[in-house]
């Protein structure tokens, strides 16, 4: 049988699936209704996907053919509330296509890519709905709307005339096929980067190979060549893995070829990703001028709370111009060490850079990854952050045996203190082929009220941390651990969530305000009463000694401006694609090399790239959008000011924070924020948090 046979073959079985065995449609008998992991199968998906849409479908048919006039409710709510099933559908399928993807989900993606590109041009380009909303709109002041219908009426308006609902017929038809070859591209990118980084392992056989390598790294190398059925130490391109052996190899020499591996990703001849982002971007352009806007940053732009692609690059050159100095001075700091202790390259070349700023940071502050690896036990951190919801917001979290999509997730059932349920959270913490890398919360359903049922979420966390092995547990990095509660801050953002409206509830807020959340729980990371609250040595039981916290705290600063603008140069670089009126004739690494040499801090390996697996923007949300990991450090600051002046558990406090959590995007962004802080956030306070200014 050819692959094309053999592949149709495939599709057939995969949409070969009735209404009735399908647990996709049929409802799940589960509590809260969670998702039927343990029953859901490739084959159900496309049957599924396509019984959602054509339901979602004559909803809006109905809307637009309801022969009353126009009302909010019979209108935006209507709207608001169609698509319920397509959407809890699609939140299964896309995140586990993220966390626990198969070349059979892949190829579903790629069927499905047309069909939902084609259902979303059906709605927002439907001149009778659109119609209706402006109708509604345009009697928006003799309405009586409390604030959350408000916000909806004019976020739906909005959203149809961002989308081309007041174009031509023709450019309505040039915009559609935008957004297909966008969806198609964006499917492409991701295939390219996941296989690219699978492709690539480091077998080790000899100990002279793992010179510097300390036990953890060298144990983690070992199970998974183990795992692969191979003798020695494997190495790959995952996180725990690339950061360990960058971190503390002698060998420069395998520390340069892994350096190489991970910054060519998807820039090889087998799986090559720089024309794809090229024309993402030029296809987002054209997108963005069809509808009127300037450039792609000014259309994503002018619904954040930076409101103008100017006004991004103004607030990277507030943020950079007293930083770039300072990096470039640590830089030059780490070199001259790096020589004093036997260096003989010319320059500090990027693979050499974590290595020496290890062994600088320990001589400096004393301060070793594997002294502190064994106070942060995974299923401690996991009982810490579950402690410091209670005591913040009085949550509480109990292991539930629901099914879930793989062995290593744990699901929780989360609720209040007053014992109500507020949401299932999904943990899967561990690496694997199948996930992509990096850490990140997402949603299987969101909190909405319809029909007066409230529908509670069901929120998960993914990361990529250490897994155990034969001789330890799973012990983290405080970096990792700072990561943990980054993701978990998201989390509890959506858990919390009190709205009425779906689009308007848990994250779906403010693209530079989602942040803010995550940002401010990792300050907890660095609070010594809440360290001793449980990092506990995992064989002794001892506590967590305060002149390790002491250290803890003093390095937390360490190299601050390098990585302030190592971000920073993500969002210069996300920033200038998304600027583009036109296609440029630079090729992907030339013109990731113009626009970053100006910023640059370490010097420039020629051959090496970013774009090609920067993610975040070519197919995750962050598109011109990657400067909001800094706004909203900014945020973050200033808010953690006002716990650091009341006390980091003080209830009053955190009962102000949970209530900006509950309205998610209910309310303006920068309202909300006022309210809980008093004032506007100033880069200056991020500025003096991480030492750059005094």
């Amino acid at each position: 049988m050819n692959n094309k046979i053999a592949a149709l073959a495939m599709l057939a079985a995969l949409t070969s699936c009735t209404m009735n065995d399908n647990p996709l449609l049929t409802g799940s008998p589960l509590p809260y209704g969670a998702p039927q992991f343990d029953k859901i199968e490739n084959r159900h998906y496309l049957p599924a996907f396509k019984e959602a849409i054509s339901e979602a479908k004559a909803q809006i048919d109905a809307i637009v053919s309801n022969p009353d006039a126009p009302t909010f409710e019979n209108t935006v709510e209507a709207l608001e509330n169609s698509g319920l099933r397509l959407n809890s559908i699609a939140s299964v399928f896309y995140n586990l296509a993220e966390a626990n993807t198969s070349d059979e989900m892949q190829q579903i993606d790629e069927q499905l890519s047309p069909l939902m590109t084609e259902f979303e041009m059906y709605v927002m380009l439907n001149d009778g709905l659109f119609q209706r909303v402006r109708s509604v709109y345009d009697s928006r002041e003799s309405l009586k709307l409390d604030q959350a219908q408000r916000k909806l009426l004019e976020d739906t308006y909005k959203s149809f005339a961002r989308n081309g609902a007041a174009l031509s017929p023709a450019d309505k038809e040039i915009l559609a096929g935008y957004e297909e070859k966008l969806s198609l591209l964006s499917i492409e990118y991701g295939k390219n980067l996941l296989a690219s980084t699978n492709a690539f392992t480091m077998l080790l056989t000899s100990d002279d190979e793992l010179a510097g390598l300390p036990e953890f790294v060298r144990e983690q190398a070992a199970q998974a060549a183990r795992e692969k059925g191979r003798e020695g130490w494997l190495f790959d391109l995952s996180a725990p893995s690339y950061g360990g052996f960058m971190q503390y190899s002698d060998r420069r020499d395998l520390r340069e070829k892994m350096y190489r591996a991970y910054n060519t990703r998807a820039f090889t001849k087998e799986y090559d990703n720089s024309e794809v982002l090229k024309q993402i971007a030029d296809l987002r352009s054209r997108k963005a001028q069809l509808l009127g806007y300037r450039d792609y940053a000014d259309y994503q732009t002018e619904e954040r709370m930076v409101k103008s692609g100017d006004n991004v690059w103004k607030f990277i050159e507030e943020l950079k111009e007293p930083a770039l100095p300072k990096a470039r001075q640590e830089v030059a700091d780490l070199t001259a060490y790096a020589r004093s202790h036997g260096f003989t390259g010319d320059v500090i070349m990027p693979w050499d850079f974590s290595y020496w700023t290890e062994k600088l940071r320990v001589e400096k502050y004393s301060l070793k990854d594997e002294e502190l690896k064994p106070y942060f036990k995974l299923e401690s951190c996991i009982d810490a952050i579950f402690s410091l919801a209670n005591r913040l917001y009085g949550l509480n979290f109990k292991e539930t045996d629901l099914p879930v999509y793989h062995p290593d997730v744990k699901v929780y059932d989360v609720t209040d203190a007053d014992g109500k349920h507020l949401a299932l959270f999904y943990a899967d913490f561990f690496p694997r082929e199948s996930k992509r890398s990096g850490a990140w919360m997402t949603s299987f359903g969101d909190q909405m009220i319809v029909d007066g049922i409230e529908t509670r979420p069901f929120i998960s966390l993914v990361t990529n941390f250490t897994k155990p092995t034969e001789n330890e547990p799973s012990l983290l990095t405080h970096d990792e651990f700072t990561t943990m509660l980054h993701e978990f801050g998201h989390s509890l953002h959506g858990i919390m969530a009190q709205g009425r409206y779906h689009s308007q509830t848990g994250t779906s807020v403010d693209h530079d305000f989602v942040e803010l959340p995550s940002q401010i729980m990792e300050n907890w990371a660095f609070e010594e009463e809440f360290l001793k609250s449980f990092a506990k040595h995992y064989k002794t039981g001892e506590p967590i000694p305060s002149e390790l916290i002491d250290r803890i705290i003093a390095a937390k600063n360490f190299e601050s401006a390098y990585y302030h603008m190592r971000q920073l140069q993500y969002g210069i670089l996300d920033m200038s694609w998304h600027t583009l009126t036109e296609m440029t004739e630079e090729s992907a690494l030339q013109f990731e090399t113009r626009v970053l040499q100006s910023s640059d801090v370490v010097t420039r390996v020629p051959e090496c790239i970013v774009s090609t697996s920067f993610s975040h923007i070519f197919k995750g949300g962050y598109a011109a959008g990657y400067y909001s990991y800094k706004w909203a450090e900014v945020l973050a600051a200033d808010a953690f000011s006002l716990f650091k002046e009341n006390g980091i558990f003080d209830k009053a406090t955190a009962a102000r924070f949970r209530h900006l959590l509950e309205q998610g995007g209910s309310v303006d962004a920068a309202d909300l924020y006022r309210e809980f802080r008093g004032h506007d956030p100033q880069p200056e306070a991020l500025l003096k948090a991480l030492d750059i200014i005094e």
